[in-house]
């Protein structure tokens, strides 16, 4: 931030300039970097929560929030960029005339956000936050409403990140495990949530078949994981067949080859001695 220069006016005029230059600049260290497009981008509330799953809100009130938790809008804006600079020079007289009003002494209403998590999203109040971190605050008064969501904001950096989450909330919908059981699977593509769904629903069709009893989805989600999934994890990395994959990952892998090569469904110790010799496996 620069050192004020006594002039009111244009002190908030340098202080836009500086923010859209380092915007611009910003913008062109990610296109040097080959980053994904995504990396910049406000991130959009609505999708947000599409992804992970709205169970409900509550408004907590007035509260001081960081600014740097602030990472998306309700709307779908294109004037600010992930931090909140400004993208374009038509926010530029509304941006100025808040600013200057802040610097004369006047007192700027709270801003309106979503809290998702530790992530807020702007509902009304985008110049406000744009301004406060142009000007090295680190902190804003905000109306807060807490969404909670089906499955946690914890590891969304940018619009890619929600495709998992949107695949991983669709898992838990068919796979309604308990938390516990959930949080020890982990996919490093998100399509793999989709594979391992119709594994389990397969294995519980077969395990309804045998029993000869109906079983729900929960039910049927907690005796895979205890019947199926643990014990043969177990026996993989006894054989050391897990490689860099995930669990659930190698999981997959083992069962569908055994499958293919064996026509099994069982699980026996020729069975991971013949899937051992398998160089795909390693």
């Amino acid at each position: 931030m620069a050192r004020p220069t006594g002039f009111p006016k244009a002190d908030v005029e340098n202080d836009f300039l500086r923010a859209r230059r380092r915007q611009v600049l910003a913008r062109l260290a990610h296109k040097l970097r080959r980053e994904p497009d995504d990396v910049n981008l406000v991130l959009p509330f609505d999708e947000v929560i599409a992804a992970l799953g709205n169970r409900g809100e509550s408004y907590l009130g007035l509260q001081t929030i960081k600014l740097a938790s602030i990472v998306g809008s309700v709307d779908s804006t294109r004037d600010f960029d992930r931090r909140f600079r400004p993208t374009t020079g038509r926010v530029r007289e509304r941006w100025e005339r808040l600013a200057l009003a802040q610097a004369r002494g006047e007192s700027m209403p709270p801003i309106d956000v979503y809290r998702i998590g530790d992530l807020h999203f702007v509902k009304d109040g985008h110049h406000r936050v744009s301004i406060a971190i142009a000007t090295g605050q680190d902190v804003i008064d905000a109306y807060v409403t807490v969404v909670r969501t089906v499955i946690s904001s914890h590891g969304i950096l940018h619009r890619a990140d929600l495709l998992v989450r949107d695949h991983e909330r669709m898992f838990r919908t068919r796979v309604p495990l308990p938390p516990a059981m959930m949080a020890k699977l982990e996919v490093t593509d998100p399509w793999s949530w989709a594979e391992l769904g119709e594994n389990v629903e397969a294995w519980g069709y077969r395990a309804m078949q045998y029993s000869g009893e109906f079983a729900d989805r929960a039910e049927i989600a907690r005796r895979w994981f205890d019947e199926e999934f643990t014990p043969v994890v177990r026996m993989l990395r006894a054989a050391d067949l897990l490689g860099s994959r995930t669990d659930a990952e190698a999981y997959m892998a083992v069962a569908a080859e055994r499958y293919r090569l064996i026509r099994t469904h069982e699980w026996t110790d020729e069975i991971i001695e013949r899937l051992r010799q398998n160089p795909a496996l390693r």
